[in-house]
């Protein structure tokens, strides 16, 4: 009896966590069609179908704005959750966020710069990249300078990245202080959180390619999980292994800060929520996190549309005020 009860139950155990990642792939789905077919005047088959102006204006405001946007959340939003996870196994640090590294500074430096030169959103969008692209070549030079002691890996990334942010941050308040009143909103509004770029196919390509390259590596990010010795007992290459999840992770946050300005709170939460139901293993971890959170952003987005039409919120307004009590929550049952 005992025997037939522990061949089982692993085999129970994968089948509900394989189910879990199912139901949040479908849940991704659901949420993608209610984004595109809702708007502020109401469901597309709302529109009388013998109106054929109606209809063709609400098609072409589906084709030209809600379904780009909507691609964007969700591209963004799996960015984020799977940076957020590889973050934690880097710093060991179940409280990493994409944006712990200071990358997102250095993309808002670069794009707040951009925006006091010049209009061109394409222009902003350049030196967001840009400026992230630095903080983490800066990052990557200053932070192998800690690898002296098994601890100092992790610790080495963290202080750098702090100190990184920190210098970010007192630019971008230099360069808001500097802002004439007129372009004040605007940059402001790109710190909030913004998914009406529409730059949805450079981030939705970056994200399938960094999926098929971090869910391979999940065995070897459990052990890593593990810590250096144990890494190391294995025959890990853990400093090597660190540096490319530094760098995959780094290059997500990239494309997600300058795809849709600073969006907070996602990277942190989805992986717990998702870790509390099917633990650290990454082999479900990170396919559960990238559904996870662009299921999220998406419904965010629908929020920040839908809630005070035609008036828009921040996206990166709503996923805060969602992800603070969520977050709260789940400390707590954590704790218990």
């Amino acid at each position: 009896m005992s025997h037939s009860t522990v061949k089982t139950l692993p085999l129970r155990s994968t089948k509900s966590r394989w189910l879990f990642v199912a139901s949040l792939f479908l849940f991704m789905l659901l949420s993608f069609f209610a984004s595109v077919i809702y708007s502020e005047s109401g469901a597309l088959w709302s529109v009388p179908l013998n109106d054929p102006e109606a209809l063709q204006f609400e098609l072409s405001i589906l084709y030209e704005l809600r379904l780009p946007r909507t691609l964007t959340a969700m591209a963004v939003g799996g960015l984020l959750s799977l940076s957020g996870v590889l973050m934690q196994v880097l710093l060991r640090n179940p409280l990493a966020d994409p944006y712990v590294l200071g990358i997102s500074g250095g993309a808002s430096v670069g794009a707040l710069l951009c925006l006091l030169i010049t209009s061109s959103m394409l222009a902003v969008y350049a030196g967001a990249f840009v400026g992230a692209l630095l903080v983490i070549l800066l990052v990557f030079i200053f932070a192998q300078r800690g690898y002296g002691t098994d601890l100092g890996g992790q610790v080495s990334w963290l202080l750098t990245g702090v100190a990184v942010a920190a210098f970010s941050g007192a630019l971008s308040s230099l360069l808001l202080s500097l802002a004439p009143e007129g372009v004040l909103r605007g940059m402001v509004l790109w710190l909030l959180g913004d998914l009406s770029s529409g730059l949805w196919f450079p981030p939705l390509i970056i994200l399938i390619v960094s999926f098929f390259i971090a869910w391979p590596m999940s065995r070897k990010l459990n052990v890593l999980g593990l810590g250096s010795e144990s890494a190391h007992a294995l025959g890990l290459d853990a400093h090597r292994l660190r540096l490319r999840v530094y760098l995959l992770s780094a290059l997500m946050t990239a494309f997600a800060v300058t795809s849709a300005g600073l969006i907070g709170f996602l990277g942190l939460i989805i992986p717990h929520a998702v870790r509390l139901v099917v633990s650290n293993d990454h082999r479900w971890l990170i396919p559960a996190s990238v559904f996870g959170g662009a299921s999220l952003l998406v419904l965010s987005d629908m929020v920040a549309r839908l809630l005070l039409a035609p008036q828009q919120l921040p996206v990166g307004v709503v996923t805060a005020l969602i992800g603070a009590p969520v977050f709260l929550y789940l400390l707590q049952r954590r704790g218990h």
